[in-house]
């Protein structure tokens, strides 16, 4: 079953309607934060440099950008940072990924923005953050995540070395939604006082809180600080995956009692069903639920353990995943422009978000953007542009 095909959409709707934002253009979590503000309904014209970011990925594809528009300012011309101030004084959030001192170089830091515009909410988005002997080196999602212990904890051998979640936990889980979190708490408080402020979002803080519950489980005792041994981790047999007869996996996560119960009936092992609670016995029971998930197909176990409460899902790849029959039911991938994408998360009953158009390409919309935001010097021929 493919993906549910979205018709094109213009008119802007969403929860955050009415909001502005300016993203001064970077990659990876501060990109995708401004994504889902606009997926949300915000207005975020983001400022591309000429030249692009030197990546080298075609715009057109560049998912991360939807649902935006783009103007080209450049900040060290002349009358870059000038106009960047007339975006901001008419902008409810800016966003930055730049290493600290950067934009205050550039001459669009807090605090020439809070003057242009005090009730702004600037939202900065790094690894380390703006302070601490780390702050201004460079870095990736793999050391941030490195140093709070996230890292270390993932992966199925104590033994082994660590499993590198692609850029998903740092990135994207411990920045950009915490971004996201900050400039909307932010932006409620400058709508309730009258006063903005700066977000400080760095993605070692939003991971080392991501792993808060983890914390006080290890405290309590209920987790050991190594990887591959613990409940959640992959040290316990009836939560894991497994491979099947054609090289595929099928995950379990079958931990209430109710819900084991149910597994191990379907699996055919009930007889192994008391090795549960026993620990010492864990070894056999992984060697049971391994030696039976390679007697089938992993779409005959996906039949087997379909609609039950087994706790058991096939494991799929990303092309595979919009054709999952739930997924595609809830329209939980979408096509616009002829890419397949994750739609609008999460959903709202009075102002559902929509994915309205593609990629903003670098530049396109400068005029319009110069017209709805009232900024001329967007459009003048001056060398900002």
């Amino acid at each position: 079953m493919a993906a549910t095909t979205e018709p094109t959409r213009t008119a802007r709707n969403g929860p955050l309607t009415g909001v502005r934002v300016v993203e001064l253009a970077g990659i990876g979590p501060g990109p995708f934060a401004a994504m889902l503000l606009a997926d949300l309904g915000a207005d975020v014209v983001r400022i591309d440099r000429p030249g692009g970011s030197g990546l080298g990925i075609d715009p057109a594809y560049d998912l991360t950008n939807r649902n935006k528009r783009s103007v080209l300012v450049d900040l060290k011309a002349g009358g870059g940072p000038a106009t960047v101030l007339d975006l901001v004084e008419r902008a409810d959030i800016l966003i930055e990924g730049y290493r600290p001192g950067v934009a205050e170089r550039l001459g669009v830091g807090p605090e020439a923005c809070l003057a242009r515009n005090p009730k702004l909410v600037y939202g900065r988005m790094t690894g380390w953050g703006q302070d601490g002997p780390l702050a201004t080196t460079a870095g990736h999602d793999i050391a941030y995540i490195a140093i709070t212990g996230t890292l270390g904890m993932i992966g199925p051998d104590p033994e082994g070395p660590p499993a590198i979640p692609a850029n998903l936990v740092g990135d994207y889980a411990g920045g950009s939604l915490y971004l996201v979190v900050g400039v909307l708490a932010a932006l409620q408080h400058a709508r309730a006082h009258g006063e903005g402020q700066v977000v400080d979002a760095a993605i070692v803080d939003g991971t080392a809180h991501l792993a808060t519950m983890i914390h006080g489980m290890m405290a309590s005792g209920g987790w050991q600080d190594r990887r591959g041994v613990n409940l959640l981790d992959g040290g316990c047999p009836f939560y894991g995956t497994y491979e099947t007869s054609d090289g595929q996996y099928m995950a379990v996560g079958a931990l209430e009692q109710q819900f084991y119960d149910e597994f191990v009936r379907l699996l055919g092992i009930e007889d192994l069903a008391p090795a549960r609670r026993d620990f010492g016995r864990w070894p056999d029971l992984r060697t049971a639920v391994a030696e039976r998930f390679r007697t089938r197909t992993r779409d005959e176990w996906t039949a087997v353990f379909d609609g039950t409460d087994a706790c058991v899902a096939p494991v799929l790849s990303l092309r595979e995943a919009p054709g999952h029959p739930h997924l595609a039911a809830r329209a939980t991938f979408v096509e616009h422009a002829g890419l397949t994408q994750p739609a609008p998360a999460p959903r709202f009953s009075a102002t559902p978000g929509t994915v309205r158009t593609g990629p903003a390409l670098p530049g396109a919309d400068t005029d319009e953007v110069a017209r709805d935001w009232a900024v001329p010097s967007l459009t003048s021929k001056e060398p900002q542009a």
